[in-house]
This record gives structure tokens, C-alpha cells and sequence, in this order.
């Protein structure tokens, strides 16, 4: 077996940029369900996995969504949004807002699983915004006891961004502060 060049991986995630322009094509079903595994594929507190997906690919619904976040008016261009939304009640009792992380890290796992398979993404912010979580949680007819977590806005895109990375050395600390 022919070990895999660990560069090429970690370049998807300097590759990896927030993509606002799309050309409008369809991501097929095959490319949904690729991004539905890879958010899956994230790791949660204690695996309790307290995660929700809501795909939409509704021009109307979309439209909506997008009036309702002021960040988010791409997805009137945009082919797909998939939003993901929280259980807070599969958290531990004593670490219940644990669900924002493991939200976090499938959200990352489905814009990198898009840069792979050739798509382009951005994350908009639903949680903690009040006024987001209650307009996405009317139009998407979200039971009371689930929290919309962000927008993932998904599509071919319609413009490239070169490859880059944030490193700044002032941000890191060495055993303590």
C-alpha cells in the first residue's frame, strides 16, 4: 500500500476560503449525501452526535432564508443550503452546551467535504443571533426544542480565491500565557 502525501491534505484547508458567487448549477443528490456524511463524519462530545441537517434546495425557501440574514442574500444565487441545527437535550446534563461545538466542528467538516468535491462554501451565522434563530426557525418550521446552528450556502463557484493561511506567531503561546 502506497502511503497518501500528507501535504495534499492539508492544503484543502488552506484552500479552503469563503466562496459568496456561484454559477447557479445544481449540486447533485450524490454531492448532498457526500457532504451529509462528512458533517456525520465530525466528532461530538461523548459521540452523542446532536446534530441536525436541513437541506434545502427550494428557490422560494432559499429567497427567504436569505431576506431573513443580513449576511446571507448569496443564497438567492446559491443552489443549496444545508442547515445544521442542534439538540441541546443530547448534550450531557452537566455540559449542556456542548452541542455548539460538535455543531461547529460538522459545519467545518461539510465546507471542507464542499472544497473537495469541487464546490465552493461560505458559513453564515444563525446561533446565538435571536433574531436569525427565530426567522430560520419560522421559515424551516423547526420544533422549539432544536437550535439552528448556521447557514452552509453551497454551489459551484463563481470566483476563486487563492490558497492562504492565517498563521500569526503573536497568537501563539508556548506551556502557558
Amino acid at each position: 500500500m502506497q502511503a497518501e502525501n500528507p501535504v495534499l491534505k492539508i492544503d484543502n484547508l488552506f484552500a479552503r476560503r469563503s466562496i459568496r458567487k456561484f454559477t447557479g448549477q445544481p449540486v447533485t443528490e450524490e454531492q448532498i449525501q457526500l457532504l451529509l456524511q462528512a458533517g456525520m463524519a465530525a466528532p461530538s462530545a461523548g459521540n452523542r452526535k446532536p446534530w441536525h441537517f436541513i437541506v434545502v434546495t427550494d428557490q422560494d425557501t432559499r429567497d427567504r432564508l436569505a431576506d431573513g440574514h443580513p449576511h446571507a442574500t448569496m443564497l438567492h444565487e446559491a443552489p443549496l443550503c444545508i442547515v445544521p441545527c442542534g439538540d441541546p437535550g443530547l448534550s450531557f446534563a452537566d455540559r449542556p452546551d456542548y452541542w455548539i461545538q460538535d455543531l461547529a466542528a460538522a459545519t467545518e467538516n461539510i465546507l471542507l467535504a464542499a472544497l473537495g468535491l469541487g464546490l465552493g462554501a461560505v458559513w453564515c451565522g444563525v446561533y446565538p443571533v435571536q433574531e436569525r434563530v427565530t426567522a430560520t426557525r419560522s421559515i424551516l418550521e423547526i420544533p422549539d426544542n432544536i437550535m439552528p446552528f448556521a447557514y452552509i450556502v453551497i454551489g459551484h463557484p463563481n470566483e476563486s480565491k487563492e490558497p492562504r493561511t492565517q498563521y500569526d506567531p503573536e497568537r501563539v503561546h508556548s506551556e502557558r500565557w
